[in-house]
């Protein structure tokens, strides 16, 4: 370990006792299959006393280890526990990691899954271990451009979408009458079921501790680089990476009515003192807002008098894994109601009680999620707005009223609930509520989530203002494999806009200069129709390959399914029908076009309305495929001419745009791009010509001089005369 300035290092006794172990039959604590917690099992540094501690050395020294012998995964015994004497002759407890990740949300566990999964010795530290992968809101994964988001996770080695699959009580597929672009999964989810699970993951995954603590401080090195974390109880966590996934706990506070309490969310205290932290070193922060609605008891719902909205019969899954444990809990339904007269009348009369309204909260909330007030408001020629009741898991009761989520006090929202048809006899089991945060703007991160100002620290989730647990996952999923890489010194990763949603998303928020909280939309990309959830393996299975997130398993069930995919693509090319078949007949009531001649099966299916189904009653399809990986062929034939046309918009795109801007470019100094333009530019410090294009308030003019001075002082760099003759000018 590092020595630190005004502390003694003294390794701790206990654990160079159990290193030792006994002779001939010594205590293999650092292999990966061990797992018992230290605080537990030993009484971590002083716990416990000595004498008990001593006694549990002694219990673990004379017990036969074999293979199976679960201890905790990744203690890190040989050098990364001790304590430091400080000036005053207090003890200080300290632990080193590779990385620390704080926050245990969808960001932090995709973050400290990712980290471990890498060969980094990984701490992540929680507020709650009772909360790990909590959903405080809509129990449910995916939907429009959040369903790709998952897919992509699932196919870069995250676990979002094995989950999901897992815990699912009901899954649709939305949009299904639109193309293929823009068909989105997604899983009503049992949350109880999601939260443990994802902790059973955690505590199962070997280089990874779970941990309770609160974050409150941050050491840097003498370079100004990342080198440790401090909890409010003064614990020390030397690292060479962290990853801050705060979510809405950083200095929270929730509101109801005129009432308000300090809370990340409700039932759970919020995280103080690590924003004060961050902006010492410089970063710039502000307030967001968010909410989420009643639950209410579903037994006391007269589901007779709704609309059920029932599960597809034929279930589809987000992760590409065939041996992924996935959920046979029957589907549960959910209900829609509407808003009435009275619901609306009870709203605009006492607007003044909520917190936006009232004028007592002014952080800006989400636009695409608004409460029920703001649809009221906004929307005030409509008659009625759809309120869906979605069940929060498979063993509760519970049941999350979707699309109403309210500022009113706890005192109006059971009139409010009781005026839409089928609860008016409805019991509240819990209040809605608003909750404000702290964020940190992400223009002062880079495209691979690591800040511009520390090295080795980065930020993920909703601390940089998205909203969703999906956008969390994706971002935390990038920062772990990160900060991983940081940590080990290897080439970090960005993942690029024209290739994956999840690019798309971290684009957007380190460029463009985001003040409302940022939920991902398949508009939100020019390049949907390459970025489909059915080729999100295609398109990123290959860079996990890569990076070390896909093992031997996954890559031979994604070849083998690539192979499967192009073969049959070439054997509908080379295979022809007559126009007198009966495929061709059938062919000719589906499309109204008729067979001239003959044609390849490939040219039937780029047919309107002549699906892959259409081979198979006719016994012309493959066996072999799945009718996912059927369907998949089907998009690709069918759409294949504007697959192309937008694979060649991309290139002549990237040829323009790929030109790479130096780090230390001085912006101010050029003074052909207007003054907004350099103030800009400066602020984001885009990585290539593509991103400045991006930026808010930057012309195209401006990018034209931009460009005219980057080539300018290539052909200088290139050709030293012309430096003299431009100062000899």
């Amino acid at each position: 370990m590092e020595p630190v300035e005004g502390l003694r290092w003294k390794p701790n006794p206990i654990f160079r006792s159990i290193r030792a172990g006994r002779k001939g039959n010594r205590v293999p604590i650092q292999a990966p299959h061990v797992h018992v917690f230290a605080t537990a099992m030993l009484g971590c540094a002083r716990a416990v006393s000595r004498s008990t501690a001593q006694r549990r050395v002694q219990k673990l020294r004379g017990r036969r280890w074999t293979s199976s012998t679960r201890i905790h995964a990744s203690l890190p015994w040989g050098n990364g526990v001790g304590t430091a004497r400080t000036n005053d002759g207090s003890f200080v407890q300290q632990e080193t990691y590779d990385v620390v990740v704080v926050g245990a949300g969808h960001a932090g566990c995709e973050a400290a899954l990712a980290s471990a999964k890498l060969g980094c010795r990984t701490l992540l530290l929680t507020l709650s271990l009772e909360r790990v992968a909590w959903m405080p809101c809509n129990p449910a994964v995916g939907g429009p451009a959040k369903s790709q988001l998952v897919h992509e996770v699932d196919a870069l080695g995250g676990v979002m979408g094995k989950l999901a699959d897992a815990c699912a009580v009901q899954k649709r597929v939305l949009n299904r009458s639109k193309g293929p672009a823009v068909w989105a999964l997604r899983a009503q989810t049992d949350k109880h079921a999601y939260a443990r699970a994802m902790r059973r993951a955690l505590e199962t995954t070997p280089n990874l501790v779970l941990r309770e603590g609160m974050v409150s401080g941050v050491e840097l090195d003498d370079n100004g680089r990342i080198a440790a974390l401090q909890t409010h109880f003064g614990a020390k966590f030397n690292c060479k990476a962290a990853v801050v996934t705060t979510g809405t706990f950083m200095n929270g506070r929730i509101w109801v009515g005129r009432k308000s309490l300090e809370a990340g969310r409700a039932g759970e205290a919020p995280s103080t003192g690590l924003t004060e932290a961050l902006q010492a070193l410089g970063f710039e922060h502000g307030r967001l807002k968010t909410g989420t609605p009643a639950r209410v008891d579903g037994r006391t719902i007269d589901v007779s008098r709704l609309e059920a909205q029932h599960g597809d019969p034929e279930v589809r899954w987000f992760s590409y894994d065939p041996e992924a444990q996935r959920s046979n809990t029957p589907s549960i339904p959910c209900y829609l109601t509407r808003t009435t007269q009275a619901t609306h009348r009870i709203i605009q009369e006492n607007l003044h009680e909520t917190p936006t309204y009232g004028g007592w909260l002014d952080a800006k909330g989400p636009r695409y999620c608004p409460s029920i007030e703001d649809k009221i408001v906004r929307f005030a020629d409509k008659a009625s707005h759809q309120v869906f009741l979605e069940p929060e898991g498979s063993e509760t009761p519970e049941v999350y009223v979707q699309g109403f989520s309210t500022g009113l006090p706890e005192t109006l929202q059971l009139e409010l609930l009781r005026s839409l048809p089928g609860l008016e006899q409805v019991v509240m089991m819990r209040p809605a509520y608003a909750v404000e945060y702290d964020y940190f703007p992400a223009h002062q991160l880079m495209p691979t989530l690591e800040t511009k100002r520390i090295e080795g620290l980065y930020l993920a989730g909703q601390l940089n203002g998205t909203t969703g647990y999906e956008e969390a996952a994706a971002q935390g999923l990038l920062a772990g494999i990160n900060a991983a890489k940081s940590a080990q010194d290897e080439k970090q990763t960005v993942l690029a806009r024209s290739g994956s949603y999840i690019g798309t998303l971290i684009d957007d928020l380190v460029t463009k200069d985001l003040r409302e909280p940022y939920r991902m939309l398949t508009s939100r990309s020019e390049y949907r129709l390459l970025l489909r959830a059915d080729n999100a393996d295609t398109r990123l299975t290959p860079l996990g390959r890569e990076i070390g997130m896909v093992d031997d398993r996954m890559w031979r069930v994604y070849t083998d399914k690539r192979s499967r995919l192009e073969a049959e693509e070439k054997r509908l090319r080379s295979t022809r029908c007559h126009e007198d078949d009966p495929v061709s007949k059938d062919s000719l009531h589906l499309s109204g076009h008729k067979v001239k001649g003959s044609c390849s099966l490939e040219d039937l299916l780029k047919r309107p309305h002549v699906h892959y189904d259409t081979l198979d009653r006719h016994n012309l399809g493959a066996a072999d495929l799945s009718a996912v990986e059927k369907e998949c062929v089907e998009i690709h034939i069918k759409y294949s001419g504007f697959i192309k046309r937008q694979e060649q918009h991309l290139e002549r795109v990237s040829a323009k745009y790929s030109k790479t801007i130096p780090k230390d470019l001085d912006y101010q100094s050029i003074d052909t791009i207007s003054m907004e333009g350099r103030e800009k530019l400066t602020k984001v410090r885009p990585v290539d010509l593509g991103q400045a294009s991006r930026i808010g308030g930057v012309s195209p003019a401006d990018i034209t001089a931009l460009l005219l001075h980057l080539e300018v002082r290539r052909r200088r760099a290139s050709n030293p005369k012309l430096v003299m003759e431009g100062l000899n000018q």
